[in-house]
């Protein structure tokens, strides 16, 4: 059977938008098409591209109702009653494994507002440029105890970083196609990795090896995966549209998910385990029972555009989405409303993904993501308002996360780099390291 080609055509009777992974076009390009994960519609979606091309359409209103507590911090609290079965009208039957809204929830406003700006100085400035990346950088990972910072990238390798100076600690070398993800176990001694050779594999990141055994089961390149807070599961979804729940210890499915009808995007568990939740070209948003694999909810903006990555939030409440159409949005998947939408950037083509923060007194929260201009959006939590833009990638960012110390981020992109960003007062002099690998 030939192999399906990952690069996006356009047939005679019909546009399909495809993801991409991240090797291709390797060899016939320098980066620019690398990583193009296009998710887009397939025979059972009827609706074409016209969605992607609206004008950040979906801002809700300024004065619309804040679902969030008037005090930011508390969005990093954890929650009593945070789960679903708290709701009677999140609670499925026994023998229904689908959601029980599947109809298309509507926007938060169909009026057009302006992106806000705020003036509060958030400060994060480039600290460090890392080189060592043959090819695109499609993720990076802040390991648990903040130490040291993983990168993969679309030349089969993972690189290891060490926070403080940015120096290369260990260069992870295995597997056979490009890479799209990687996950740090909870104690940060274990990283896990999926690949284009369709396969998973677990690092000790102390020595660099991999473990003997393999992760095997999807039939399709692996574009996200995720470790249960415990260490002890795994869970990643695949273009093969199936998301896998694994026993880390045997390297087995423990549960298949018949997730989506078009490529997982991607894949997250809710602090306390009890959760997962993936995400598709198909514009759904799933959230799963890991004890069970049953469906509790399905969310679905009206625009039902491909959603190419999702988060849950600190606090385990909200579910933070990106989509193609150039928005980021928050859910309240227990009552299953979309009560945020982050505007400003573009993302129209590439699978991006980001992160949550805090800022200030470490009392405010705030999202932050990668662009297809270049750039890095930080908007606040609650007032959805762009607190700064930061520049400094060639081409897009792809992915963006935060350190568990609070005023440092990472991000990578196209142009085979990792930023280091730290926060800095504004008049501040930055000491730049550059080509630290």
């Amino acid at each position: 059977m030939a192999r399906v080609s990952k690069r996006r055509r356009i047939d005679n009777d019909s546009s399909m938008a495809r993801y991409s992974s991240p090797d291709e076009l390797a060899a016939n390009s320098d980066y620019e098409t690398s990583f193009v994960r296009r998710s887009g519609n397939n025979s059972r979606r009827e609706s074409a591209n016209i969605h992607q091309q609206r004008a950040y359409s979906d801002l809700d209103s300024q004065d619309s109702q804040d679902e969030l507590d008037p005090t930011p911090h508390t969005f990093y609290r954890a929650s009593k009653g945070r789960g679903l079965t708290d709701s009677p009208r999140t609670t499925p039957s026994q023998n229904d494994s689908q959601d029980v809204s599947p109809e298309p929830l509507p926007a938060e406003s169909s009026s057009v507002t302006p992106i806000r700006e705020e003036s509060a100085y958030v400060g994060y400035k480039e600290k460090m440029v890392l080189r060592g990346h043959r090819k695109g950088v499609a993720a990076v990972r802040f390991s648990p105890d903040g130490q040291f910072i993983a990168s993969c990238s679309a030349d089969a390798t993972i690189r290891i970083w060490d926070t403080a100076t940015g120096k290369t600690t260990n260069v992870l070398e295995g597997h056979l196609a490009g890479i799209s993800t990687i996950a740090w176990s909870p104690d940060s001694r274990t990283l896990a990795s999926g690949s284009d050779d369709k396969s998973i594999r677990l690092w000790n990141t102390a020595t660099g090896k991999p473990y003997s055994h393999l992760f095997l089961g999807h039939h399709n390149y692996i574009y996200s995966i995720a470790f249960s807070p415990k260490g002890n599961m795994l869970v990643s979804g695949s273009y093969d549209e199936a998301v896998f729940l694994w026993d880390v210890r045997t390297a087995r499915i423990m549960r298949s998910l018949p997730a989506h009808s078009d490529p997982v995007g991607g894949v997250d568990f809710v602090r306390d385990g009890t959760l997962i939740v993936s995400c598709g070209g198909d514009g759904l948003i799933r959230i799963w029972d890991t004890s069970t694999g049953q469906c509790l909810r399905t969310l679905v903006h009206e625009d039902n555009a491909p959603v190419s990555s999702v988060r849950f939030s600190p606090n385990g409440k909200f579910v933070l989405a990106w989509t193609l159409d150039s928005s980021v949005r928050l859910w309240n998947y227990v009552e299953g409303r979309c009560v945020k939408t982050y505007l400003g950037h573009k993302n129209q083509k590439y699978s991006l993904s980001g992160a949550f923060g805090v800022y200030g007194d470490s009392d405010k929260a705030f999202a932050v993501s990668g662009s297809e201009t270049g750039e890095i959006f930080i908007w606040d939590v609650v007032s959805k308002a762009v607190l700064q833009r930061t520049e400094g990638h060639e081409g897009v960012v792809l992915g963006v996360d935060t350190s568990p110390q609070p005023g440092l981020m990472a991000s990578g992109g196209i142009d085979r780099t990792v930023r280091v960003w730290e926060v800095f007062k504004e008049d501040e002099v930055v000491p730049k390291i550059e080509d630290t690998s």
